[in-house]
């Protein structure tokens, strides 16, 4: 199970710009009606097999990313035991969203400083962190704490001595 369908890929970023950053190099970038017809699972008869073979190309560049992303997200939850997630929460599917868009796009020359994209998936990685920490909860019925967390577990005998065994003093 994926944390975030092509339709949601196809909502945001979007084909134009999943086209653009998935198609392979040496081929023509799939035209983004032909990406949304392929992320969606619509009909795909109006192009070329040719055009079709790249789409699915680029399809298998974007699922790896999704893969990817899948990992990295698994790799911070499994810790808190969160994981099998069903459902899967709207900010766990942002945050696949997030860490998709960038590994798409990490070959991308820029600069990081401003890069929205950049951003989105810095910000995915601290609440990640956040989370494996105990700090950000998913709310899905925490019952592991992150370990040093709670008051520390202690016995001691009995007091010898009280407030009564010591009253003829």
């Amino acid at each position: 199970m994926s944390y975030i369908s092509r339709s949601d890929l196809a909502k945001s970023p979007g084909a134009r710009e999943l086209a653009q950053v998935a198609t392979p190099e040496q081929e023509a970038v799939v035209d983004a009606d032909l990406m949304q017809a392929s992320l969606t699972g619509a009909d795909r008869s109006a192009w070329s097999a040719d055009e079709i073979a790249v789409a699915d190309q680029a399809l298998a560049v974007i699922d790896a990313a999704v893969v990817d992303a899948d990992a990295v997200i698994d790799g911070y939850l499994a810790p808190r035991g969160y994981l099998p997630l069903d459902p899967v929460p709207g900010i766990v599917t942002t945050w696949a969203r997030a860490i998709t868009r960038y590994q798409l796009h990490k070959d991308r020359v820029g600069g990081e400083k401003d890069d929205p994209i950049v951003r989105a998936y810095r910000d995915a990685l601290a609440l990640l962190q956040q989370t494996a920490a105990g700090k950000f909860s998913l709310g899905l019925g925490d019952t592991t704490a992150p370990a040093g967390t709670g008051s520390p577990d202690w016995s001691a005998p009995a007091r010898q001595f009280t407030n009564d065994s010591l009253q003829d003093f």
